[in-house]
Formats: C-alpha cells, sequence, structure tokens
C-alpha cells in the first residue's frame, strides 16, 4: 500500500480514499460474498475496523476470537498483494496479510513496456494466505477476489500451474507476463487502426484486447505458445476453481475493451477480423456470480467452498463508501480516479464518444459508475520517494525507503493538524 496509516475524510458529499482503497476493495469484495446491503451507521464502524489495519505484514484480530463462518477476501493490486478474513455474523476483520510483489520485470520495449513477473506475484499471495490463522481459514464459505484492471497474461490450458498432492501451494509452468494497465506499447497511430468497438468505451494502451490485437500484428509467434487469456485476478480464479475457461465479470471485461457492457457480449466480429483468436476470450458473467468451487483443500479452506468471479479493484474501492446518490468518490492509490454512481436507469451509448472524453461510464453493480481517471497517484510520491534515496546515496547515505516513508506522513499528519 502507498500510503501507511490509511483513513478517509468525508468532505460535503464527497468521500476522500486515501491509502485506505486496498482496505476498501478487500471490503467490497467481502460486500459481495456475504450479499450485505451496509447502512450508513454499520458502515462507519466497519471502516474504522478495516482502515485501521495499516503495518504491511502484520496479522491483526479482533477483540473476540470468532466462532462463526468466515469470507476470504483477496486483492492483487499493481504493487502489492493483501488478503483478509472477515466474519460473516459480526462483520469484523478478524485477520489480514499484506505484501509488496516487486514484481516488475525489465520490458523488451523499454519504457513503452510495462509487464510483472506472475509466479512472483502468485507466490507473494500465497505466503499471505499461509500466514492467516489455519483454524479460521477451516471455516471459511466464500472466497472473493479483486484487482487491478486492464491488463492481460497468458497461459497454456493443462500446463499453467501444478500443485503436488503433499502441498497447498501451486507452482507455475507455461504462463507469460503480465502486461499491466500502465503498459504503452500500442502506440496512437496502432490503435487508429483498430475497428472501432461496439462499446461505450474506447480503446486504449494497457486495455486487454489492445495488448492482444498488438501481439496478434507484432508478434504472433507469443501468441501461438499458449491459449488462454485474463487478468492475472481472473487466472487465479481459474486456478483454484480447475477451470477449463476462464470465467470474467463484466467489471474485468469491460475494462479489456470490445465488450458490449449491456448485452456482456464481446465484439467477437471485430476481434477476429482484426487477428484476434476467440479462444482468448474469457466467458463473461454478472459481477458477483459465482465463478466455481475450490477444486482441492488450500491452506485448510474446504474443497468445494465457492468462488466468485474476480472483480474490479476500483468497483471495489467504492463499493463500502457509496450509500447514496449524492455522494461522490476521490479514490488515491497507485493511481486516482473520482467517481459517482449513476442513476439506476442510465443506459451508455453504443459507441465510444468521437473524441476523447474526461469521464468514462464503467459497470458497477447492476449500475454504472461515472469514472473521471488520473494515471497519477501514489505512484508520484512513489517516485519523489525513490528519487530522495537516491540524492541519499549520492551525498553518501543509506537510507531505506520506508524510513523516508515515515518521515513524509509524519510531516503530513502535522501539516493536516
Amino acid at each position: 500500500m502507498i500510503y501507511e496509516g490509511a483513513f478517509r475524510v468525508l468532505v460535503g458529499s464527497t468521500i476522500v480514499c486515501l491509502g485506505g482503497a486496498e482496505r476498501a476493495e478487500l471490503q467490497g469484495a467481502f460486500h459481495l460474498c456475504t450479499e450485505f446491503s451496509p447502512s450508513s451507521s454499520s458502515l462507519s464502524q466497519r471502516d474504522t475496523e478495516f482502515l485501521a489495519m495499516s503495518s504491511p505484514g502484520h496479522t491483526r484480530f479482533a477483540r473476540r476470537m470468532s466462532s462463526s463462518q468466515c469470507v476470504l477476501g483477496i486483492d492483487i493490486g499493481t504493487t502489492s498483494v493483501k488478503c483478509c478474513l472477515v466474519d460473516v455474523a459480526s462483520k469484523e476483520v478478524l485477520s489480514s496479510q499484506k505484501k509488496d510483489t516487486c514484481s516488475n520485470v525489465p520490458s523488451e520495449l523499454g519504457t513503452g513496456g510495462n509487464k510483472q513477473d506472475v509466479p512472483r506475484i502468485l507466490s507473494a499471495l500465497q505466503m499471505c494466505v499461509s500466514r492467516l490463522p489455519r483454524e479460521m481459514l477451516r471455516k471459511v464459505v466464500r472466497v472473493g477476489v479483486c484487482g487491478q484492471m486492464h491488463g492481460c497474461m497468458l497461459w497454456k490450458q493443462g500446463q499453467a500451474w501444478e500443485q503436488k498432492p503433499d502441498s497447498d501451494r501451486f507452482t507455475f509452468n507455461e504462463v507469460s507476463n503480465l502486461y499491466t494497465w500502465q503498459d504503452s506499447r500500442c502506440s496512437q497511430e496502432f490503435l487508429s487502426s483498430l475497428p472501432v468497438p461496439e462499446s461505450h468505451i474506447a480503446i486504449s494502451s494497457g486495455y486487454g484486447c489492445a495488448t492482444l490485437l498488438w501481439f496478434s500484428k507484432h508478434k504472433p509467434d507469443h501468441l501461438t505458445k499458449f491459449d488462454r487469456a485474463a487478468t492475472i485476478h481472473d487466472f487465479l480464479v481459474c486456478m483454484l476453481c480447475g477451470l477449463e475457461k476462464p470465467v470474467m465479470s463484466v467489471q474485468n471485461a469491460a475494462s479489456w475493451g470490445y465488450l458490449n457492457t449491456e448485452t456482456k457480449e464481446w465484439n467477437t466480429e471485430l476481434l477476429q477480423d482484426a487477428g484476434l483468436p476467440l479462444e482468448f476470450l474469457p466467458k463473461v458473467v454478472d459481477s458477483g456470480k459465482e465463478a466455481g468451487k475450490l477444486k482441492v483443500h488450500w491452506y485448510g479452506i474446504p474443497a468445494g467452498t465457492p468462488v466468485l468471479a474476480s472483480l474490479g479493484d476500483l468497483q471495489c474501492s467504492v463499493l463500502p463508501l457509496l450509500t447514496k446518490n449524492t455522494q461522490a468518490i476521490i479514490n488515491i492509490s497507485t493511481s486516482a480516479q473520482m467517481c459517482f454512481k449513476m442513476p439506476q436507469d442510465f443506459k451508455p451509448c453504443s459507441k465510444p464518444p468521437s473524441s476523447p472524453s474526461p469521464i468514462e461510464y464503467f459497470p458497477f453493480f447492476k449500475s454504472y459508475l461515472a469514472v473521471a481517471a488520473s494515471l497519477n497517484g501514489g505512484n508520484v510520491l512513489a517516485a519523489f520517494v525513490r528519487m530522495v534515496q537516491q540524492w541519499s546515496l549520492d551525498l553518501g547515505f543509506s537510507v531505506p525507503q520506508s524510513k523516508i516513508w515515515q518521515r513524509i506522513l509524519e510531516l503530513g499528519r502535522r501539516c493536516s493538524k
């Protein structure tokens, strides 16, 4: 998490969520798992519990141990992975874990590419899950997953993962890197050469379908090594459930582009004519639907436990907070967004806007979110911290980034008083 000591502030009708976004993502997945409709009074109490857990790598317990059922929430972010256990009855966070992935790998395109090591990310996640109390994991009745949107990874079905009989841990073989939402390999010239989507969402570099079409044109041999594609969190669900074909929520599918969000169908003719093999397109389901069931026991979680189709991290960030239609959310994590919920009867256009629009409409839960997004958020502060660390090294001092973050946060708290 970019910010330790997460907090949120209600200013008029706008909720500013700083750093606590990742906690809220997990909480959003929890809401879906329990089909819980939050009230404003209970939300405040749970948010306080959720956002109080700000120390990376620490396990925090509720005031009393639970004897009831639990839900496991997982978030695979751009820079870290998180997981938590929530008591279904009391809505209390019982335990949580977080780990930075340090998964960026050099791209053959230099600064034009942005990719991450999938085995490293999922190994970090499995380490987090393994550190949760085993007696609580045995009580898990549902698993909810969310993660960074837009990006894609590829794998060979039947050869991508393996779990030894005497181990909970999965290992990985025939998988590609994760090409993230920050990947800029698709130039404006290339994007202009693609067919206009039959969707209200315009295509951009870093979107899954754009990345796959780039490979089909510039590196077709790379695609022939694989026969499946999805976001990394959809891959996780596919692996846990042993699915033959990945299942993708409409939230994640819309973030790939070339999806009619009303019919929940891919623009198959356009994509096929553009050179994309249709076998790479996941099955699309409504947000909150079950993708499958846990195929085998996993760190104490019983086989057969339902696993929901993975959700978008932005939607999960704002779900516990948007309790009124008059509220707007400013969400600052690695990047930043401002969004609010559209009226229930809102229907987007069937084509993308003719000129770039500062506002996009993403599927929410039986409605849409109006989103104004910025690529700059906590990543700017992270770059500043790295720069200060480099200055210190140039002056002959070795200062860990954690110390710099601590000092910045202390100064920020003083200024806010």
